[in-house]
């Protein structure tokens, strides 16, 4: 079944009607005066209308047909979905196919295929080295931007599905032995062929990232469900937040780009959430109160310097009750202080400045054991504000949004909890254990925080995309199939219902809540166990290309429409798309049939499909699938390798 929108010229129309009686001699007077002005009104009428007509379709002709819009939608129901449907399998071939498109999009030189435009080293240069500011976000200016297609690497090869992509990482994909050698020693990575094999050990656990997550498991309760999400703090390769998943444990992963190659694309080439990030001169991009968990395994954070103000900001997006978990120096230095190359005396004065700053928080330390010493936050601040009136060191931050994230200054002060009115209470409200908190109501809608949003709303939202997501499957059947998708972003997020309906698949959604958008709800999004960050689409994201399997955008082109260009949005997306990977635009149809045009251009696959509800509604779907191309066999040129 097919619905046609098409755009159609108005037409006038003037009738008469005669009375069956005989016209007096005035009546038939006073009819001719009437009726001559008709006449010459319908005669001007006709002409213009003809004029218009001739110019429109010199105009069409001129434009090679580009002057009318014929879009021609799809309506799925479930017995209709067939062959004649986008082909969303991973098979590395592609003809190309020929379409009528304003532009095409070139590809970027081969030098661009792990560019990262916020994260640009060169660019980076510019800023200062104090507190690792040069290695935080800089993006390009409107004239800097490129205009051209990110290449994959020569080779690239579809992913291994979940879960051997944990231990397995094709080496065309990214194309670096560089950690084999500096970690040989700590049983991170090795290089097999072509293939790398990541056995789980890191840094500070030789013996594997599951043995160490099992002894952090003997002194907290890893496994109840009470502990959903975490952040790991210059995660390597991420092999801890790796090992957490099948603890039902979601962990956010991030690190610099720096000389460390490709630490971040590892992790994301296994199938392992994970950002480019640094804890420097801004706030992290999550809302308070995020995670039940943060760990730093000899992340080589200064937690004791710049008066603990990164404790602090680790404080700021640690939940009530939520715990800190730190290995590594200087943690029990006087085993290890020769091996660290570094005098007793220091490491003792940087486990000193730890401890201080962990009080003056009013963290609580639960436990030093072997090589791990564990904190823990207080759930709600009235013995520490009682506290506070002895000693002002560091202050609560004045009256703020503790959940403002993006380009936020970090700031030296004690982000205060939600008030309580006895000390039982936990601050912000209790959350439920997994996997009861994805459908329970988020203290932050319960308490009326999210401005909008009741406990109904919620509700008809979670059923909403469970509709959606089915009628998504009907149309890209390849959804429903286990491991062909690992690596999900939902460009605009809103309560995380997206990613919420998908929960029972082996995929993880990384939920983007855009800086734009007047109600700030990724704190609910976290309170459901799910993970998230802040985005600013008129940017690039801070991540490798060819991150994510699948994009979804839900009025994406709506939202920053007038704010930048729609090419750039669709650039970028293509840039972290991987080949033969999908993405499903949900907008107005005009927005659309701009976005379509453009799609064209980048080479992509791509159907314009009617809204669930049927074709009366406006707003469309656009599914895609970018096509498979890398950069040429030779290098430093830019070109595309189909096959």
């Amino acid at each position: 079944m097919s619905h046609t929108v098409t755009v159609a010229k108005d037409r006038i129309l003037v009738g008469a009607m005669v009375g069956p009686s005989k016209p007096t001699p005035q009546a038939s007077f006073l009819k001719r005066a009437t009726v001559i002005p008709l006449l010459l009104i319908a005669l001007l009428c006709s002409l213009s209308y003809s004029l218009g007509l001739w110019q429109n379709r010199r105009a069409a002709a001129d434009a090679g047909g580009a002057g009318t819009t014929n879009l021609q939608c799809t309506h799925y129901t479930p017995t209709q979905i067939n062959a004649t449907a986008l082909d969303f399998s991973s098979h590395h071939s592609a003809a190309a196919a020929v379409t009528d498109f304003v532009r095409t999009y070139p590809p970027c030189a081969a030098k661009y295929t792990e560019y990262t435009p916020c994260e640009d080293a060169r660019r980076s240069l510019k800023f200062k080295r104090d507190r690792l500011i040069y290695r935080e976000r800089h993006c390009p200016g409107k004239g800097d931007l490129l205009k051209c297609r990110v290449p994959a690497p020569h080779g690239y090869r579809t992913p291994f599905k979940w879960p051997a992509s944990r231990d397995l990482v094709w080496y065309a994909n990214v194309p670096h032995k560089e950690l084999t050698v500096e970690k040989a020693g700590q049983n991170w990575i090795r290089y097999e062929g072509d293939r790398f094999r990541f056995p789980g050990g890191g840094t500070m656990f030789p013996n594997g990232a599951d043995a160490y997550i099992d002894d952090i498991g003997k002194l907290i309760n890893l496994a109840d469900g009470s502990i959903r999400t975490a952040i790991d703090t210059g995660c390597g390769v991420a092999s801890w937040g790796a090992y957490l998943l099948s603890r039902d444990i979601l962990t956010v992963s991030f690190a610099p780009r720096d000389t460390h190659e490709a630490q971040v694309q590892f992790a994301l080439e296994r199938g392992v959430p994970a950002l480019i990030g640094v804890l420097a001169s801004k706030r992290l991009p999550y809302p308070s109160r995020a995670f039940d968990m943060a760990h730093c395994s000899r992340c080589l954070i200064p937690w004791g310097q710049y008066d603990g103000v990164y404790l602090m900001e680790v404080d700021r997006v640690l939940r009530p009750g939520g715990y800190w978990i730190l290995s590594g120096p200087p943690i029990r230095w006087k085993k290890y202080w020769r091996g660290w190359e570094r005098t007793r005396e220091d490491l003792n004065g940087e486990q000193t400045a730890i401890e201080n700053v962990a009080k003056s928080l009013c963290w609580k330390k639960l436990v030093e054991q072997g090589d791990i010493a564990i904190w823990q936050k207080p759930t709600n601040h009235l013995e520490c504000k009682a506290h506070r009136k002895i000693t002002q060191n560091p202050p609560f931050c004045p009256a703020q949004d503790p959940d403002k994230a993006w380009y936020t200054n970090i700031e030296t002060c004690l982000t205060p909890l939600p008030e309580v009115s006895s000390n039982q209470e936990i601050a912000g409200g209790k959350l439920a254990k997994w996997p009861q908190r994805l459908n329970s109501i988020p203290p932050r809608i319960s308490r009326g925080t999210v401005e909008g949003v009741t406990y109904e709303i919620f509700q008809q939202d979670s059923q909403l995309w469970k509709r959606r997501v089915s009628y998504y499957r009907t149309v890209n059947n390849q959804l429903g199939q286990a491991g062909r998708y690992r690596n999900l972003l939902d460009m605009n997020a809103y309560l995380g219902g997206f990613a919420a309906a998908l929960v029972k698949d082996p995929v993880w959604v990384m939920n983007v809540v855009p800086a734009e958008v007047k109600i700030n709800t990724l704190g609910a999004i976290y309170e459901r166990g799910l993970i998230g960050t802040y985005q600013n689409w008129c940017e690039a994201m801070s991540t490798y290309p060819r991150t994510y399997d699948l994009i979804h955008s839900d009025s994406v082109f709506t939202l920053y429409n007038n704010r930048c260009e729609m090419e750039d949005i669709l650039l970028e997306m293509d840039r972290i798309l991987r080949p033969e990977g999908s993405i499903i635009i949900r907008d107005d149809v005009d927005i659309l049939v701009k976005v379509k045009r453009i799609t064209d251009g980048l080479n992509w696959d791509s159907q314009i499909v009617d809204h669930e509800d049927g074709p009366l509604n406006r707003e469309k779907l656009l599914f895609a699938v970018k096509l498979y191309w890398t950069a040429p066999a030779s290098s430093g040129q830019g070109g595309s390798t189909t096959s």
